[in-house]
């Protein structure tokens, strides 16, 4: 019977338990009749002797049900554990007591269940909705057996909040007793929650315990129960959780649902404000019923492994020599040449001068900030979001920050609106201080933090955008002021930085402040940039590093969200600023760079021709366009660096090293910079990959970086960080690649991007490159079309001029193509396509989204339906 209405359940696990109450709601004597599900016969009838127990309390209005999956996993672990998943009192197929319980009376009746049970310990408490409340009252009240904590979008009374709307909704008088009790209106909205929605026989198992209003008195009850004022019953006992909590020294795991109208990010804010140790994992597009969304188990056992059974030891601080990010600031204070200058000043026209500031007056005004971003609220380990186009403001907030050891949040408008969005919620910003646009966005789509206004705003735009405060009014505070002074701590985090979303949602990486230094000194001690050094930055990450290089930096006269937007002329202006002899920039920037150089004059090439070294950075360049750079800047060195946003830069290779290597299977991107290391995890014949670092020549892999300046961790996707850092000591970057014989690095394509044909595992990049030897081909993205292990290889075009319409290539192209890429790489493609113009991501203008062209590649064969494609990925 019991397998038939609750699937997945086995009914050995299914028992009742006599137990006697010391709730205050109880008269003395009461013994109350509790249902549980409990794998601890499976595991005695083995002969097992669990690892510890984890204690699963479910919320309103869902039963022990909700745990399934982890009494089936905890069972079948390499170490067992024992899972006890209970029905509260009133709820599930527990006894149906007469009285209001209480949030103090939920807390002791699971003290006295555990009691009766015998469970001694090590216990993990497991909470989901309000049970993770009574979870945590449970584990303040028996920490000697407490091992650690696991939530599951929850709430702990975040002061300042109000109610989330559908428990206003549900709280009031003239909805509650119908939508609670009377109807079954509660439940069916609950379980409509779920994302996809749920299978009808697991929606009736859940609706099961509650069938006829007797038997939901006990929800209509957990929802009155809700302290939603100081003055109610159980104000006292939700906030001697939620302060309790923060004295906690075990370890915990949150799983987060973003898509949870109930409980939102801001109470995953407010949980990890009061457990900030914790191991975070958000899965987007999931929900409220989030075990029900995705499988917890995996994370949770993995956890288990990890941070309870086998604990490492602390690690040890490092010992290397630590230079802060303001060192070089602080030391050129009163130096009054330039240091930072804006080719087009926010808030400028047409026309505007250019805007310059000294090393002096940037010093002062990052002081003047720090003192004024501190009396706004701002301290150490504080997430300020930063929505402010690179220049003189963003020099100044990001340095400011860094003086109050806060945390700066990077996520550029380059993500589109709702890759930006889906980025802020997830850091959980306190602090948000973006241009007029930004704002608007942060009003309308509710973005996180109290906003500060770049600009002035009149006092009606202060109030219609939310603002409550400018950055120029908190330098106008904190001048004549000394910032607070904090001790330094190098491990603490000092940046989450987003990654360009061309590989799928993007992901918030965390730097300490030593980890930060160690991106500088990478970059100075690899090119020998030292102070004094004038560099123009046309790609948005080296703008920020100025400042700390002891470099004087210009922002050329562009949207540095859309690199194209560059011009040969704006480029040379900016060298003319500043006499530059280094240049940053991107692919996407160079190219439109060479198609303006015709209108250049000869001051602005004579700027050009100062230049002594060109770094070209976010993606690879072909060699015949670097070699078109060249005629324009001939004094100088060009390198290309090779590296992410984890790990900026990996390898570095000149234009002279690009030449001597000539063609190859990849992309050749160089060798090592200085303090990092390079290795490959071999990709098998059927796409596995393995764990061992290795340095041999000529075999594919996966592409693993160790070095000082490698990130920290993926912010709040503990899960990714996981598989990031599995094979130890080493990044995986998710790049494929090889060695050379001469130990120089290829690249070869991205991991997911691998065809598994027939004959074994194809690279994309150096098809790529043979098709567009093809004379009128432009880019070329390969792409498998068909199941693993039986993909056959899909040429994607551009052409030169562009396709007017996407489908297939002329006979003609389709012939010379096959031809090139068969006769260079030895591969047969079973179809040749072409489209105006390629998705690619919005940051670089250059990487190829090939997961959505071989969606579009395999209907379009298949002769299905076709959607269209988008210019960028948003």
């Amino acid at each position: 019977m019991v397998e038939e209405l609750w699937p997945d359940v086995n009914p050995a696990w299914s028992t009742f338990v006599h137990v006697p109450s010391t709730a205050a709601v109880d008269v003395a004597g009461t013994v109350r009749k509790w249902h549980i599900l409990d794998n601890g016969p499976d595991l005695a009838a083995a002969g097992v002797e669990p690892a510890g127990t984890l204690l699963c309390v479910h919320g309103n209005p869902t039963w022990s049900y909700l745990w399934r999956t982890l009494l089936a996993a905890g069972a079948s672990a390499d170490k067992p554990w024992r899972v006890v998943a209970v029905d509260q009192l009133d709820m599930g197929f527990s006894e149906r007591t007469g009285a209001f319980r209480r949030l103090e009376d939920r807390i002791t009746d699971l003290g006295n269940l555990t009691d009766t049970l015998g469970i001694t310990g090590p216990v993990v408490t497991v909470g989901h909705d309000w049970g993770g409340v009574i979870s945590l009252g449970w584990a303040l009240r028996h920490r000697r057996q407490l091992a650690g904590v696991v939530l599951t979008n929850t709430a702990v009374h975040p002061a300042g909040y109000s109610l989330p709307p559908a428990l206003k909704l549900a709280l009031h008088p003239a909805v509650h007793p119908w939508g609670t009790r009377s109807t079954d209106a509660f439940i069916r909205v609950t379980h409509s929650l779920a994302q996809p929605a749920l299978p009808a026989p697991v929606r009736e198992a859940f609706a099961l315990p509650y069938r006829g209003a007797a038997r939901r008195q006990g929800v209509a009850n957990f929802v009155a129960d809700i302290p939603a004022v100081d003055s109610h019953p159980s104000w006292r006992a939700l906030n001697t959780v939620a302060e309790g909590i923060r004295r906690l020294n075990v370890p915990s795991l949150v799983l987060w649902g973003p898509r949870d109208p109930v409980f939102s990010d801001r109470y995953l804010r407010d949980l990890l404000e009061r457990l900030p140790e914790s191991s975070v994992h958000r899965f987007e597009g999931a929900g409220h019923l989030l075990p029900e969304d995705v499988d917890i188990a995996s994370p949770v056992f993995s956890w288990l492994r990890t941070a309870v059974e086998e604990p490492a030891d602390s690690a040890l601080r490092r010992t290397d020599p630590f230079r802060p990010m303001l060192a070089e600031l602080d030391e050129r204070a009163r130096d009054t040449s330039p240091a930072v200058v804006d080719m087009a000043p926010l808030g400028g026209g047409e026309g505007t001068a250019p805007r310059t500031l000294s090393w002096a007056g940037l010093a002062e005004r990052v002081n003047a900030l720090a003192a004024g971003l501190a009396a706004a609220g701002v301290r150490p380990g504080t997430r300020v979001n930063l929505l402010v186009p690179p220049g003189i403001e963003l020099t100044s907030l990001i340095y400011a920050c860094l003086r109050l050891n806060a945390v700066i949040v990077v996520a550029d408008a380059g993500l589109g609106t709702k890759g930006l969005g889906r980025a802020i919620k997830g850091a959980g910003p306190a602090f948000l201080i973006g241009i007029d646009r930004a704002l608007i966005g942060a009003r309308a789509l509710g973005w996180p933090g109290t906003r500060i206004s770049v600009s002035e705003l009149s006092p009606a735009r202060k109030r219609l955008l939310g603002v409550r405060h400018s950055v120029e009014g908190l330098i106008a505070d904190g001048s004549g002021s000394e910032a607070p002074w904090y001790p330094a701590d190098p491990d603490a985090d000092a940046a989450v930085l987003f990654t360009s979303g061309s590989t799928g949602p993007a992901k918030g990486v965390v730097y300490t402040h030593r980890q930060l230094a160690a991106m500088r000194d990478a970059i100075k001690d690899t090119y020998n940039l030292r102070a004094g050094t004038s560099l123009v930055a046309g790609f948005a990450p080296f703008a920020l590093l100025g400042p700390a290089l002891g470099a004087t930096s210009v922002t050329p006269d562009m949207d540095v969200t859309s690199p194209r937007t560059l011009t040969a002329a704006a480029l040379a202006d900016a060298a003319v600023a500043v006499d530059a002899t280094t240049i940053f920039a991107s692919p996407a920037a160079l190219t439109n760079v060479l198609a303006t150089s015709g209108q250049l004059d000869a001051a602005q090439r004579a700027a050009l021709a100062q230049v002594e070294l060109l770094l070209s950075a976010g993606a690879p360049i072909a060699e015949p366009l670097l070699a078109q750079v060249q005629d324009l800047v001939p004094k100088a060195s060009l390198h290309t660096p090779y590296g992410m946003t984890e790990a900026l830069p990996v390898t570095d290779i000149s234009l002279e090293g690009i030449r001597a290597a000539g063609a190859g299977n990849g992309v050749c991107v160089g060798t090592p910079v200085s303090r990092a290391e390079v290795a490959i995890a071999e990709v098998f014949p059927d796409g596995t990959v393995g764990d061992k670092p290795l340095t041999v020549a000529n075999r594919t892999g996966e592409i693993l970086v160790s070095a000082p300046h490698v990130k920290d961790r993926y912010d709040r996707l503990w899960i990714t960080e996981r598989h990031s850092s599995s094979i130890d000591g080493w990044h995986r970057t998710g790049d494929v690649g090889h060695f050379d014989d001469e130990g120089r690095l290829w690249v070869e394509g991205r991991l997911g991007h691998i065809l598994t044909t027939a004959d074994g595992v194809r690279t994309p990049v150096a098809a790529e490159q043979a098709a567009e030897t093809v004379d009128g081909v432009g880019r070329v993205a390969l792409v498998g079309v068909g199941p693993t292990g039986a993909q056959v290889p899909v040429a994607v075009l551009e052409t030169e001029p562009p396709a007017r319409r996407a489908g297939t290539a002329s006979s003609g192209l389709t012939a010379a193509v096959r031809s090139r890429v068969a006769q260079l790489v030895g591969l047969d493609l079973a179809a040749v396509l072409v489209l105006p113009q390629m998705p690619t991501d919005i940051r670089h203008n250059s990487k190829i989204d090939r997961t959505a062209l071989a969606d579009w590649a395999s209907r379009l064969l298949a002769g299905g339906p076709v959607p269209g494609l988008g210019k960028g990925r948003r």
